[in-house]
């Protein structure tokens, strides 16, 4: 039977070969390439054996290695995955359905019972050289950040946020994460980012708001203990040495 190829196989190829390169992106950001490598070298090497040279025992071991694998590969690469899942997600082409499954009170939170309080804050934390870290959830839900620290459940104030990031306070190294117009929780973990485009003057609280903002669309607020500035994390990007004013505008886009 002759072997022909046809548009179909073009595109089927074409496909494979962009979700490869859009693996090996993700790979090679989250520092995991090695094993990105080797769990390629591996299947090639299972193609081989069973399809090629047709050896029907080590096959069917390394047939019973790739169905377990795929568990592991799960387990492995959750982040990974949790990253390429959010970023197929906020695609603008998507960002109206995402709108119509997410509820209103997520999207109503752009006002000034959140940003002015969370402005003075900072001002005042940074005019006294004391570090913070504020998380603002949005439509992707924090419940698991939440989780790592402590819970609050309080309304949004201006004294308080300064007070959980108090020098002698346990919960100042955390992060603080506000939902809903309420300080949500404090003391919190955050995922840290290792992109090596972070400026290398940043500190590990920036890499913890790019972190979050890369895994989620939640907006992080930096105050440098060491330089008294205030950063802002969003869609994975900095916006570095803001003014108070500064902040209160951005803020403000960002939540309307």
């Amino acid at each position: 039977m002759p072997f022909t190829i046809g548009i179909k196989d073009f595109i089927d190829i074409f496909c494979v070969a962009v979700m490869l390169y859009y693996i090996y992106r993700l790979m090679k950001e989250s520092r995991s390439l090695n094993v990105f490598i080797g769990i390629l070298v591996f299947i090639i090497a299972w193609l081989f054996v069973s399809q090629v040279l047709e050896m029907r025992l080590l096959g069917s071991i390394m047939d019973k290695l790739v169905s377990v694998g795929v568990i592991g590969i799960v387990v492995l690469f959750h982040d990974e995955i949790r990253k390429f899942l959010y970023t197929l997600g906020a695609h603008q082409h998507f960002q109206g359905l995402a709108r119509f499954f997410s509820s209103d009170d997520k999207h109503q939170t752009g006002n000034k019972d959140i940003i002015m309080p969370v402005v003075m804050a900072c001002m005042n934390l940074a005019r006294g050289k004391v570090g913070a870290l504020i998380v603002i959830e949005r439509a992707i839900g924090l419940d698991d950040i939440a989780d790592s620290g402590e819970k609050i459940d309080a309304a949004i104030s201006q004294r308080l946020i300064e007070n959980l990031f108090f020098k002698n306070s346990p919960l100042h190294d955390g992060a603080v994460v506000i939902s809903k117009k309420r300080i949500k929780a404090a003391g919190c973990i955050l995922p840290v980012s290792h992109s090596i485009d972070i400026p290398k003057e940043l500190g590990l609280r920036h890499r913890a708001a790019m972190g979050i903002s890369q895994g989620s669309d939640a907006i992080a607020i930096v105050v440098s203990e060491e330089t008294s500035r205030i950063s802002m994390a969003v869609k994975g990007e900095f916006r570095l040495r803001l003014s108070p004013e500064d902040l209160e505008g951005l803020l403000t886009k960002e939540l309307s």
